[in-house]
């Protein structure tokens, strides 16, 4: 089995070489970069599978790292730091943050979390099943091959995330999520995610998809979770859903 590339972004030092370490144990290649202002190079040429990093840091912002990397990349990105304000935490999610973890940090529960990311980007990376792996609405179409959405004909840029929620929920119409089952489902962990964590990706997709079609909404149940809605316009015109 290839090791997992994995990419530190800390100006912690003593931290970063313990969490290296421990992930080295655990098979996987990583990169320590304590000068953030040195993280474009090092990312371009490792291309990491995933990225561990804080967002505070003396002279860069870590917030602007984050942005930038899911901007040009899919792979998962774990923020660790200190910052344990929701504020901080959802806003790491908007800016395209996979999760979110606070120091100081139980390694078991990190190397769990870590595992999860990059199994959830593998999966739907590289489907075991090419008969499903494009899923096509009224006015929507999402390949998890091409990993591009089409919306009224225009690809929309939509990080992984929020791709693999709309997949899923595309691809089960009318059928209910709870938050948890969310999680389980696309980031990977039952136990350990915060429903914070799906109320703000939802939130971004529907912001995306809002006002794209008649026949089909992201609604939310009330006290139970979320669901991809067919109108009964929909189904009398027998639109259905096609997986291609």
């Amino acid at each position: 089995m290839p090791l997992r590339k994995i990419m530190i972004i800390d100006e912690d030092k003593n931290s970063s070489e313990f969490l290296k370490a421990h992930l080295e144990h655990e098979n996987s290649a990583v990169e320590m970069i304590t000068n953030p202002s040195k993280w474009q190079e090092k990312f371009e040429s490792i291309k990491p599978d995933l990225v561990i990093m804080d967002v505070v840091f003396q002279f860069v912002d870590g917030w602007q790292i984050c942005k930038d990397i899911r901007n040009q990349s899919n792979c998962p990105i774990v923020i660790l730091s200190y910052k344990s304000d929701v504020f901080a935490k959802v806003l790491g999610f908007e800016l395209g943050a996979d999760d979110y973890v606070i120091k100081p940090f139980d390694t078991k529960e990190l190397t769990a979390r870590i595992k999860a990311q990059i199994r959830r980007a593998t999966k739907y990376n590289v489907p075991k099943d090419s008969t499903k792996t494009r899923v096509c609405l009224d006015n929507l179409a999402i390949d998890m091959v091409r990993y591009e959405a089409i919306i009224k004909s225009q690809k929309v840029a939509l990080p992984p995330k929020e791709m693999q929620l709309l997949f899923l929920l595309a691809s089960n119409p009318d059928k209910v999520y709870t938050r948890n089952q969310l999680l389980d489902e696309v980031w990977g962990f039952e136990y350990y995610g915060d429903s914070r964590t799906v109320d703000v990706h939802i939130k971004r997709v529907r912001e995306k998809i809002n006002g794209a079609s008649q026949l089909w909404s992201l609604k939310t149940i009330w006290g139970v979770g979320y669901q991809l809605q067919k109108t009964q316009e929909s189904d009398n015109a027998g639109s259905g859903t096609s997986e291609l």
